[in-house]
């Protein structure tokens, strides 16, 4: 008798526990987050629990993913806050802290959040609402060795800017054609106000491909080209630089290059990047440098956060001048699993 009591005070300790873990890993924000931020900009929410403890990064427009500063449920809503420091306007040597704090609700695969910002005057607060969608798992590495392409797409015919846009019609349009070479000359004027000059995408949008092209960067030249619309293969002059995901071919902010392989200033260099099953693979100048790589979301800059939505290609045209030619797309038509 005595032995049954035991093995069943056992069991329901067991049962307890076991409760209680799924209780944990059932925390239904755990995951990725595909955002439409206020004014319907591409965002980002990666959530998880480390050494019991929730953590969260955020992607928030343009820029980089970057960590939450607290993460916390309350209730069932998930509670996020962010400090930031900002510059006074009166008096630019001082520096004031405020929390930003966004609010999620979560029902299904969805979330509903609000972002409540205090106003730089200290005169109560600014609240904006927008929502998130639950990103699916990731899939297997995809096996580049059983990929079947069709036809190559000539997306630059070196002679005009047929097939090509700007991503925001307002802004000012600095590319051109110069000897067959695709070129972006954003002047400022010194004394003049700024001009907000366009980035440059495809009319067209694809899914999974192949795209090989050759860029020319000068000394701080600083571009990108969007995967998809979404995905920043980073350009700039980064020779001589540590290892970096804001570095010539790193998936920007998201994933850093295993080898340096970038050429000095003013040369020629070539980029060969597939896209498939939300895996990415670099090359620069003939040496693998990303290999076969998840993508785990947008990066800034993003047209929007869909990753399974077909896109263009877009060139960053809004930082300097750059150069780009012989920008040639292969579409996937077999391959994918998703």
């Amino acid at each position: 008798m005595g032995k049954n009591i035991c093995c069943a005070m056992v069991l329901l300790a067991l049962s307890i526990g076991c409760v209680s873990i799924a209780g944990e890993s059932a925390n239904p924000y755990i995951g990725r987050w595909a955002l439409t931020i206020p004014g319907g900009g591409a965002g980002w929410l990666g959530v998880e629990k480390v050494n019991g403890e929730l953590k969260a990064s955020i992607l928030w427009g343009g820029g980089s993913v970057v960590p939450v500063s607290r993460a916390r449920m309350d209730g069932d809503t998930l509670r996020l806050e962010r400090d930031h420091k900002i510059r006074r306007r009166d008096d630019r040597s001082k520096v004031d802290e405020i929390t930003e704090t966004i609010i999620a609700k979560v029902s299904g695969d969805e979330l509903s959040l609000t972002q409540i910002m205090p106003r730089r005057d200290g005169n109560g607060e600014n609240r904006s609402d927008f929502t998130g969608k639950r990103i699916p798992p990731l899939p297997p590495k995809p096996d580049l060795s059983k990929v079947k392409y069709g036809k190559p797409i000539k997306l630059f015919n070196g002679e005009n800017l047929d097939g090509w846009k700007l991503t925001s019609p307002g802004q000012v349009n600095g590319w051109s054609v110069e000897d067959g070479v695709l070129v972006n000359n954003p002047k400022q004027t010194e004394g003049q106000p700024h001009i907000s000059y366009g980035n440059l995408r495809t009319e067209r949008e694809f899914k999974d491909f192949n795209l090989k092209l050759e860029v020319k960067v000068q000394r701080r030249e600083n571009s990108g080209v969007y995967l998809r619309g979404i995905y920043e293969v980073q350009v700039s002059d980064a020779y001589g630089r540590r290892l970096d995901s804001h570095n010539m071919g790193g998936i920007y902010s998201r994933i850093t290059p295993m080898v340096s392989a970038e050429k000095p200033a003013g040369q020629w260099q070539s980029l060969d990047m597939t896209l498939l099953d939300r895996h990415v693979t670099v090359k620069l100048n003939g040496k693998t440098i990303i290999d076969n790589q998840p993508l785990l979301g947008c990066t800034g800059g993003a047209l929007w956060s869909d990753q399974f939505k077909p896109g263009p290609i877009y060139l960053q045209g809004d930082h300097t001048g750059i150069c780009y030619r012989n920008i040639v797309l292969t579409p996937i038509i077999e391959g994918s699993s998703e």
